[in-house]
């Protein structure tokens, strides 16, 4: 067991290598992550991205295009032969047909290679020809990437904070009633380990809708093949070490440390480990619709997503000999079209100061990153209206549940992000002065003209962060 893991770490290790000297000397790859905390907008994200790089009339602040160095953009065969492609096609027909609809939710890991033939910048330019850049996207859950964190956690130390976090959440009763009643030390009886888990399970979900974020295991929320695996089949306890021989409490430890072994690992040295730009992408308006509870809650799952990358720069030899960092994370924003533009400055403050101190450790690291506030595709238009003698500035748009247009006054965000955060921090259970309220708009038909991808709020300027010093 023990040789074979060491050979296999050695194989990937020198495949690593190969890779890098490839990419580096040939055809560079820019490898982009793109991942979000609950209904934040993955997939409409990659795919207007992917139709705004194809065609490119709406980004101006992509330095290349607005030079006219982009020669050319295509969409080629995925290198990963065992993950699944992006269905952009579908997507994209889904969001410009005649009666638009959202896609369904990420549920596992895609992947999409988009290639592009650049022209170069510099004195130098005329002297060479263009050269293809690929950018290989993968799309992954935010569940599972909050699942890193448990890598450096032992069942006891994970339960302990679990159940810390369970003691004030309503959502929690019925678990925590089912764990009262349940002896640690008894011993393994599968139907009762099966009912925690379940039970466990049905708390994670509730408490995702409810506005946490710190729901881990994620693969509880989204098993997939796994459903009802021994590997899925434990939840927190409390007990001392890791229990008597035979018992469900010493069960529950093996279980959360095949977990990681075999759910947790693999996951980061296929995929997570090979990223060298993230995007993570966040509802922070509807966290601050559900309070100030969601607001510092968010703010924490943020800090341990920021934990979990190992920032820095890639450097070629550090490459070769210690594997990709993380260079650059793009916390953005989504859904910035449910707020008038006047507005969208206070968003990204509220973002740069929930980022504050995990993104300054990681500048420190030598990686970038920077907060935004977008919209991959505008569902909204802006308007001003006169309510009770005041002007306010509102957005338009048709309602997803009702089907009927809409105008739309979310509340005026604060200048000072603070008057946010620090009664989050605080535990107020309301904001003290101001309702924050969101809707749920559909996206518009649109009319495209030709060379002009879809409508989107700062996309063109998430995409030169991401990519710009590399075209």
């Amino acid at each position: 067991m023990v040789i074979s893991s060491l050979a296999d770490t050695v194989l990937r290790q020198i495949e690593t290598v190969q890779d890098t000297v490839n990419e580096t000397l040939f055809e560079p790859v820019i490898r982009i992550g793109v991942t979000g905390l609950a209904r934040s907008g993955k997939t409409v994200f990659i795919t207007s991205l992917v139709a705004n790089l194809l065609d490119r009339g709406r980004m101006p602040h992509l330095v290349a295009a607005a030079e006219n160095r982009i020669e050319a953009a295509f969409l080629q065969p995925q290198p990963d032969d065992t993950v699944p492609r992006f269905d952009f096609e579908t997507h994209l027909s889904n969001l410009t047909a005649r009666a638009p609809v959202w896609p369904d939710s990420t549920r596992a890991v895609s992947e999409l290679r988009l290639s592009l033939r650049v022209q170069r910048a510099g004195l130098l330019a005329g002297l060479q020809g263009p050269r293809t850049i690929h950018v290989d996207i993968v799309d992954y859950p935010g569940e599972w990437l909050l699942d890193l964190a448990l890598l450096d956690k032992s069942y006891a130390e994970w339960s302990r904070e679990v159940l810390g976090r369970l003691a004030g959440r309503p959502e929690a009763k019925d678990y925590l009633a089912r764990l009262a009643e349940t002896d640690p030390a008894t011993k393994l009886h599968e139907p009762d380990a099966k009912a925690l888990a379940e039970q466990f399970a049905t708390y994670l979900t509730a408490a995702r809708d409810a506005g946490y974020y710190d729901c881990t295991p994620g693969r509880f929320l989204l098993p997939g093949d796994l459903a009802g695996s021994p590997v899925l089949t434990f939840a927190p306890m409390q007990g001392e070490g890791t229990g008597p021989r035979g018992s469900l409490l010493r069960e529950m430890n093996r279980r959360y440390e095949a977990y990681k072994r075999e759910v947790v690992r693999p996951f980061f040295r296929d995929h997570f480990a090979r990223i060298d730009r993230q995007v993570v992408l966040v509802d922070a308006l509807g966290a601050i619709h559900k309070g100030p509870r969601a607001v510092e809650d968010m703010r924490g799952a943020m800090a341990d997503i920021l934990g979990s990358f190992r920032p820095g720069r890639n450097a070629f030899l550090s490459q070769i000999f210690q594997g990709k960092r993380v260079e650059k994370i793009l916390f953005a924003a989504t859904k910035a079209d449910h707020l008038h533009h006047s507005q969208h400055a206070k968003l990204t403050a509220i973002m740069e100061a929930l980022l504050r101190g995990a993104a300054d450790r990681a500048r420190f690291a030598g990686a970038g990153t920077a907060a935004m506030a977008i919209a991959s595709l505008r569902a909204t238009t802006e308007d001003s209206v006169t309510h009770e003698g005041q002007k306010l500035d509102v957005v338009r748009g048709i309602l997803l549940d009702t089907g009927k247009a809409a105008a739309f006054y979310p509340g005026d965000l604060p200048q000072d992000p603070g008057h946010l955060l620090t009664p989050a921090r605080a535990g107020a259970q309301s904001w003290l002065d101001q309702d924050y309220r969101v809707m749920n708009f559909a996206p518009s038909p649109l009319t495209l003209r030709p060379g002009d991808g879809p409508p989107h709020i700062r996309l063109d300027k998430a995409a030169q962060f991401l990519l710009g010093d590399r075209l």
